[in-house]
């Protein structure tokens, strides 16, 4: 048995769980399943389709998940907890359909959550020592969709600790690191770095931000949830070859999911194809506007939250797309600087050119350039890049002039209300007493980064820096909304911008508008300093996503689905057959 499978299973292989659930509750003998089903790349309506022909029961369905967790968890250590009891939620599903009964679109599938999303029969750790034991007293309004929705929740993902709002300068965590379960690794290429420098266990090819899509990549589950602060939906899903949706703030609600800061949370899905991130977009969105979080009145929901009608594979036809060459595409110095910031290298530049010329030939108007304007304004209160977030110790207190505090003060805010609200079952009171622990187990490696963003975040007033925090938020509306996405879009009456990879997510989450990455490409690993010679990287994943307005997820599903049909560009990852 895998030794990483029998620490996230804390003792117990998948095969006792197999056995120890059929010794609770025997099961009828199943169907023969189909011979020929593979859940390797399947999507979500082909296991529908298999489930409600008799052909596989969902019992069988997650035991092949789970054998293929036990085959390959120990390559790339995605998953933080299994859940012992997927198998007997299995069976329910079985006799719930076996009666008729179907909750909904992923009646008896099994879906993946970020540990940072609260299920009350799974830890929920948010990769913090101090969390690891933490089980929530109420489920996140997400996880009560899902489950409404028929969805199992088979494991909970690795992330980057908290979010990866634990460290930054001067040693920056590295991505998808946790102190509860260490370095996750990257399917396309599962090696450790060799560099001498960073010979610390961190993967070789980047993983993304704090949402692991390793599980998802590697055909561990269906799909998986992820959320997204400043880019942890879109980055990772970029970089493990898959569609993610970061969704306008208030689609999904936020309630029970371990926060940064209200302002710029969300969560989202992250899936192999368009068509079951549209299908997983709709089960977590609520039917209707959830007491526990107000932005969920922002947007109003499809009919029957039914996104997979926008699955257009006509849409780009005549569909206006906007190509923000700036900083996206080329280097930019921005006022008062003396060097570039942005643009692509040469393989990325290629992967645009021929994801261009892909629009071109589908029958959309492409303008280009179509800038934001507030990328490339001259002034240097106006200029977005000079206005990122305050994100290391060079930002605490008196060094936080030119940047927005709303992520470091909404981690005070809003960590220490989500902290009451456990009750009791909250290990520590405060983002103080959480520091304040780091500081006494970091023998155990609670602070193997240290736990500079914790500190700038602590220092906050909440009541005092109000005023800041308020005037900032307003700075970033005006140079990512009014002046940045609303501006371009309206200048060249725009469906949509097209950024190359990940690369968007900060504009788009920052405005909190929905932002859509589909796979496209293959690029160089090219880090600096460079790999040892002699050392063959494997090539990275590089997609290309669609920003649209304020509850645009409609229109830029219909828009990345027909890319997606016109180009098909998704390989799985190696050696994972």
């Amino acid at each position: 048995m895998p030794r990483a499978l029998a620490r996230l299973l804390a003792g117990v292989a998948v095969s006792t769980v197999v056995l120890a659930a059929q010794a609770r509750k025997p099961a009828p003998p199943p169907p023969p399943r189909s011979a020929t089903f593979s859940v390797v790349e399947a999507g979500i309506p082909a296991i529908r389709a298999e489930l409600a022909s008799g052909r596989l029961t969902s019992r069988q369905l997650v035991t092949l998940y789970l054998t293929r967790i036990a085959t390959y968890e120990d390559r790339l250590n995605a998953i933080i907890t299994v859940n012992p009891h997927a198998l007997e939620e299995a069976d329910a599903r079985d006799r719930e359909r076996a009666a008729g009964r179907i909750r909904g679109p992923l009646h008896g599938i099994p879906i993946a959550l970020k540990d940072n999303i609260h299920t009350t029969d799974i830890r929920t750790t948010g990769g913090a020592l101090a969390f690891r034991d933490l089980i929530p007293p109420y489920d996140a309004t997400l996880t009560t969709n899902l489950r409404e929705g028929g969805a199992i929740i088979i494991a909970k993902t690795v992330l980057t600790e908290l979010a990866h709002w634990t460290a930054g300068a001067p040693t920056p965590m590295v991505a998808n690191y946790t102190g509860v379960a260490g370095f996750a690794y990257n399917p396309y290429d599962p090696r450790m770095d060799p560099r001498p420098d960073t010979f610390d266990g961190r993967p070789v090819l980047a993983t993304g931000g704090s949402s692991s899509g390793a599980g998802t990549a590697a055909s561990f589950w269906a799909a998986n949830v992820g959320s997204d602060t400043g880019g942890s939906i879109i980055s990772p899903s970029n970089s493990n070859m898959l569609v993610g949706i970061r969704p306008t703030i208030g689609r999904i609600s936020r309630h029970g999911v371990i926060p940064i800061t209200a302002d710029h949370d969300t969560a989202g899905p992250m899936a192999r194809t368009v068509t079951d991130a549209a299908i997983l977009m709709g089960v977590l969105e609520g039917a209707s506007p959830d007491v526990h979080d107000a932005a969920t009145r922002t947007c109003t929901p499809p009919a029957n939250r039914d996104y997979t009608a926008f699955l257009d594979a006509g849409a780009l036809k005549g569909a206006r797309i906007g190509i923000p060459r700036a900083f996206y595409y080329d280097p930019i110095t921005a006022p008062g600087e003396s060097q570039p910031r942005g643009g692509l290298s040469a393989d990325q530049a290629k992967v645009m050119a021929d994801a261009v010329a892909l629009l071109k030939a589908e029958g959309a108007v492409v303008v280009d350039p179509a800038d934001v304007p507030s990328i490339v304004s001259t002034d240097p209160a106006s200029n977005f890049l000079l206005f990122d977030y305050c994100q290391g110790a060079e930002h605490k207190k008196g060094g936080d002039a030119h940047c927005t505090v709303n992520f470091k003060y909404g981690m005070k805010r809003d960590f220490n209300a989500w902290l009451k609200s456990l009750g009791a079952a909250a290990p520590v009171a405060s983002l103080t007493e959480l520091r304040e622990w780091n500081l006494a187990h970091a023998k155990a490696g609670s602070m193997r980064f240290g736990q500079s963003r914790l500190d700038i975040s602590d220092e906050m007033d909440v009541e005092r820096d109000r005023e800041r925090n308020e005037a900032d938020v307003r700075k970033d509306n005006l140079l990512s909304r009014t002046q940045g996405i609303d501006a371009v879009l309206a200048a060249h009456k725009l469906d949509a911008i097209l950024t190359p990879g990940g690369s968007g997510a900060n504009l788009a989450s920052r405005a909190g508008y929905p932002i859509i990455v589909v796979p496209f490409g293959l690029v160089a690993n090219a880090p600096t300093p460079p790999l040892p010679q002699g050392f063959a990287a494997r090539p990275a994943p590089f997609g290309v996503a669609f920003v649209g307005g304020s509850c645009a997820e409609p229109r830029l599903i219909a828009l990345s689905y027909a890319f997606e049909q016109a180009s098909k560009r998704r390989v799985p990852p190696p050696d994972m057959p």
